[in-house]
């Protein structure tokens, strides 16, 4: 079955060239029937000029689609589903948090489960930032106490599901915002009582550039999430 794996950049030229040639490797024999989508938020670096390169010597499809009117992670995540060709989705970032080693382990658990999310609470997982690591653990607690969901990880991120699944969802309650997509993804998949596996993975530092994430501002965006799920649904 064909893979996409999709890739939202804002400003990420130190990174992209090295991820898009290990995803390459990662997928060895089934790489030229694969492709990477990279949806890039108009990046003043250039991201996606070297992204455009690479795909000129590339086994693999690259396709590179540069937004200048719509922004945003959750945003860009729904355009790249909306693009891709593949029955396998993967969605990932681009700092490296998420090792393109566990491409084809996903993949594999996706003949049994509906959902395969890289995860950094279940035994193996973790991160190099200490601090980080418990900030996010204490709240994952929070959340799952809350919305009463099973996954450990549910700011991860990093997932795979077979596109005839995420389709059953509705994407435009789910992809909007930042990070907190990923609460209303698992949310809903959960009431859809879809197979969900948690994968281990170990968030390195990043190796380039500047992390977008604002502790504060996602904090507040993502407790507002929680709460409006809580007592109303994903709507």
């Amino acid at each position: 079955m064909k893979i996409s794996v999709i890739l939202p950049t804002y400003c990420e030229r130190g990174n992209i060239v090295e991820l898009l040639a290990a995803i390459e490797a990662v997928l060895g024999a089934d790489r030229a029937e694969s492709e990477v989508v990279v949806v890039d938020d108009n990046s003043p670096d250039g991201t996606a000029d070297v992204v455009r390169e690479y795909a000129k010597t590339s086994v693999m499809r690259v396709q590179c689609h540069v937004r200048t009117t719509d922004r945003g992670l959750a945003s860009a995540i729904k355009f790249g589903v909306r693009h891709a060709g593949g029955d396998l989705l993967i969605v990932m970032d681009t700092d490296f948090n998420h090792d393109p080693a566990m491409i084809p382990q996903m993949i594999r658990c996706l003949e049994y489960y509906d959902l395969v999310i890289g995860s950094r609470f279940v035994m193996g997982g973790g991160m190099e930032d200490s601090k980080r690591y418990y900030y996010s653990l204490f709240y994952n607690m929070f959340v799952r106490a809350m919305l009463r969901l099973q996954v450990q990880d549910n700011l991860s991120g990093y997932f795979a599901i077979r596109r005839e699944r995420l389709m059953t969802l509705n994407l435009d309650s789910i992809f909007h915002g930042y990070g907190e997509y990923f609460i209303r993804l698992l949310y809903d998949a959960s009431r859809l009582k879809y197979r969900v596996l948690e994968l281990p993975i170990f968030y390195i530092l990043r190796r380039h550039g500047q992390s977008k994430s604002r502790f504060l501002a996602m904090l507040g965006s993502y407790t507002r999430c929680v709460f409006s799920v809580m007592l109303f649904g994903n709507k």
